[in-house]
């Protein structure tokens, strides 16, 4: 009998659904701890719970008899519960009461009450141990769900009193965010929502879109490692939050349809069992690397077909605090006074950075000094001097240094030669469309003629945060933080300002900001070497922090001259 009803999922989901539950089935003989040595049973005993538990939730969910392979699975889950080797263990195991009173609940909400594994149950959660050693938050509310779907009374806190300790109430940064996060994440959803058939009290403070648009950015990531077994829990926190139809959700079931193998099967991800299970029979090995994922495909079509207890959330109001005008005016004041005691070669690109955040905050005299201090410095220089810097420092200088009412022969000088050799030929290199752009924008190229030389190219549109996810996680885990300002760059000027992942960004260069205003900690002794890392690190971030100050609605650099915010990135 087909559950779906309109608009509640397409045929293909369903399909993955069947397949899945299909391929368990067909294997259901492998959850049997009974059949298995001691190295592991423990894990076997794990995949029977979580059959069990999928059994149940489809009996809870969609209220109709179950079909076949659900049938099945339901008739080997009864078979081992009803050996007393295995549910008398909790009493002997009683840290390990997750493992038995999972399988007694998915029994229980399947209609088959059994007062003698109910009573050992009851044992144990009375015990003074299983209910009362410490847990983290996630863990914890596993326990009281358990006991909840158990029908078993206690006196531990409420999920929701539990709830606002956890990490998806605290606002974490996706890209910090392990595996082992993400599941924790996933896991405090499933729990405080009962798989969608709760509505939780959240925190104080705490809108449950903010739970949804973390959803959304941890898919974005997930899809990105291809992790399937993520990617299908995460759009199972989505519908278990009422999110059934949104990009997000269809991305993850079709990603999910996609990597689902012709007999139903899920793979998992890789390090999912123990090594010694590389010497297993390769079918076993097969079930045992994939059996999770596919129940969690599985899952995910029951969800999706499961009744709305709850409407969408709306989207989240914009968080406070995102504003870098403060954090954005020290390092101004830093680069400013640190970049004239140094080198042209890296003073001055410092100080064109100064310039760029002072105009982005409608304060460029906040860097008139530095200005001045380099324009009397080079005002006899040659043009070798320019042609190092390149144009894009060049530029942004230049139009920093009209702005103050002063001026640079000699950059004027090699600013003009440039605009006369460039000026005289036909076309241009795609990579050089910006420096036609940013001489036009100066006035030294006529507007039509940059057109034309450009070939009216559009300037980059930039990547979208899905495309640049892999290099957003290695250059923060490596500590990157010239490539982490560039990407920060790139998409705030392709308009995704606003979505999570680029606000985490940010936040993860900001709290890189020492008391005095420049960025990064070198994590070496050498002074010339620290102040080096410093002074480089300082200058891309600050011309990133530019861009989202001027990306802004009202911001004082929204209509900043042409080139302004170009100030090369130098991603070290």
């Amino acid at each position: 009998m087909d559950h779906d009803r309109p608009g509640r999922r397409s045929s293909s989901g369903r399909a993955v659904e069947e397949r899945a539950v299909a391929w368990l089935a067909a294997r259901r003989t492998l959850i049997d701890p009974g059949d298995v040595g001691p190295d592991e049973v423990l894990f076997v005993r794990k995949a029977l719970i979580e059959t069990a538990f999928l059994v149940g939730l489809r009996a809870r969910l969609v209220p109709s008899p179950l079909e076949n392979d659900y049938a099945s699975l339901l008739e080997q889950i009864r078979h081992i519960a009803a050996r007393p080797s295995y549910r008398e263990l909790i009493a002997r195991d009683e840290d390990a009461l997750l493992l038995y009173a999972g399988t007694y609940a998915a029994l229980r909400l399947c209609g088959f009450e059994d007062p003698d594994f109910r009573h050992l149950v009851e044992q144990a959660a009375a015990g003074g141990y299983a209910t009362a050693f410490e847990r983290i938050p996630y863990r914890q509310l596993d326990l009281l769900h358990t006991l909840e779907v158990c029908g078993i009374e206690h006196t531990l806190p409420a999920m929701d009193d539990v709830l606002p300790f956890s990490l998806l109430c605290n606002r974490p940064n996706v890209l910090k965010l392990t595996d082992r996060d993400i599941y924790a994440v996933t896991h405090t959803v499933f729990y405080v929502t009962d798989f969608g058939l709760r509505r939780p009290r959240w925190p104080r403070g705490f809108a449950p879109g903010e739970a949804v648009e973390l959803l959304d950015a941890l898919l974005v990531v997930c899809r990105a490692r291809r992790n399937a077994d993520l990617v299908g829990e995460l759009l199972c926190c989505l519908l278990c939050l009422g999110v059934k139809e949104s990009p997000a959700a269809d991305e993850a079931r079709q990603f999910l349809a996609a990597v689902q193998e012709p007999d139903g099967r899920v793979n998992g991800p890789s390090g999912i069992v123990h090594p010694h299970f590389a010497d297993s029979d390769p079918e076993y090995r097969r079930w045992a690397d994939g059996y999770h994922t596919t129940i969690v495909a599985a899952l995910a079509g029951l969800l999706d077909r499961s009744p709305d207890i709850t409407d969408t959330p709306p989207p989240p109001a914009p968080p406070a605090g995102t504003e870098p005008a403060g954090p954005l005016r020290r390092a101004v004041a830093w680069l400013a006074g640190n970049g004239v005691r140094h080198p042209v070669r890296t003073g001055l690109p410092a100080v064109a950075a100064a310039a760029c955040g002072a105009s982005a905050l409608g304060e460029p005299e906040l860097a008139v000094p530095a200005l001045r201090h380099f324009a009397d410095r080079l005002a006899d220089a040659g043009p070798e001097v320019w042609q190092e810097q390149g144009m894009e420092v060049a530029g942004e200088f230049a139009v920093a240094l009209r702005a103050s009412g002063a001026a640079c022969p000699s950059l004027e000088r090699f600013l003009g030669a440039t605009a006369a050799v460039i000026g005289s030929l036909d076309a241009v290199p795609a990579d050089a469309a910006e420096n036609v752009r940013r001489l036009a924008g100066l006035g030294l190229i006529d507007v039509r003629r940059a057109a034309k030389l450009t070939g009216g190219a559009a300037a980059a549109a930039g990547r979208t945060p899905e495309a640049c996810v892999a290099e957003l996680l290695d250059a923060r885990r490596t500590y990157h933080l010239g490539k982490a300002a560039h990407l920060l760059r790139e998409l705030v000027r392709a308009g995704h300002a606003g979505h999570r992942l680029t606000r985490d960004l940010a936040g993860f260069l900001l709290a890189q900001q020492h008391p005095d205003g420049g960025f990064g900690y070198p994590a070496c002794d050498d002074p010339g070497r620290r102040e080096e890392c410093r002074l480089s690190w300082t200058r891309s971030i600050v011309t990133a922090l530019a861009g989202m100050a001027t990306s802004a609605p009202g911001s004082p650099g929204k209509d900043l001259p042409a080139g302004t915010g170009a100030v090369r990135v130098d991603a070290r």
